[in-house]
């Protein structure tokens, strides 16, 4: 399951509006924060003790990066995001996971590796045990072991930026036993080949396994806004 969220640091030192951002993002990143729910500039003030003037800002800085959607007389609430905006990031996620995934073959340690193969390991073992909560923790799990292995520390700003988002939506594509068979069958020639080095081949397989993962989410148009 995703972690538990941290508080804000409050006390004596006002809180920064960077933390401010930050406790936002991460309740926005788990589902805390749903899609058109309003952020109460009265309640996050209270919520983090920072002072209304730094929750305005932490607002203005997530409508800057696509998180927040702020209205004249309505106020701050949670973008909805459009199956093409979708499609934009799952395009931009092959580029970089790619990237990723041909990093970490070339150049990636004998340990990282081992450690990708010990979560394909439990991907393999729960597939069939119809625990789709579960598979899509590891698949999570999965993607960022590739993307810390690939050592890339600009690929994995990025990538933190785009799923931010859609995060939540990434477990949806765990729907039924199907998908899951597909996706894990995508993983282990994915961490095959990154295990023996064949970078090209990791990245073009990396490539497709998000480019299907973007045809599953589509198929859940009850998630997306015209």
């Amino acid at each position: 399951m995703p972690q538990p969220t941290k508080s804000v640091k409050t006390g004596s030192v006002p809180t920064a509006v960077r933390d401010v951002a930050e406790w936002l993002r991460e309740r926005i990143r788990i589902g805390r924060f749903v899609p058109g729910q309003r952020l109460v500039e009265a309640d996050i003030t209270r919520d983090t003790s920072a002072s209304r003037s730094k929750v305005r800002e932490a607002l203005q800085r997530l409508e800057a990066e696509g998180l927040v959607q702020i209205e004249e007389f309505r106020g701050a609430s949670v973008r909805q995001v459009t199956l093409d905006e979708v499609r934009q990031i799952y395009s931009a996620r092959m580029v970089l996971e790619g990237l990723a995934a041909a990093e970490f073959a070339a150049r990636g340690s004998v340990a990282d590796k081992q450690a990708l193969s010990d979560i394909q390991r439990e991907l393999d073992q729960i597939a069939h045990l119809g625990d789709h909560e579960r598979f899509a923790v590891l698949n999570a799990n999965w993607h960022k072991a590739i993307v810390d292995g690939g050592g890339n520390d600009y690929v994995r700003h990025f990538l933190t930026r785009l799923t931010v988002p859609i995060y939540r939506l990434l477990f949806s594509t765990f729907y039924n036993a199907q998908r899951i068979d597909s996706a894990n069958a995508d993983h282990r020639r994915i961490t095959a080949a990154i295990v023996e080095g064949r970078a090209a081949e990791a990245e073009q397989a990396m490539r497709d396994h998000i480019a299907a993962g973007f045809s599953a989410l589509s198929e859940i148009d009850s998630h997306f806004h015209d």
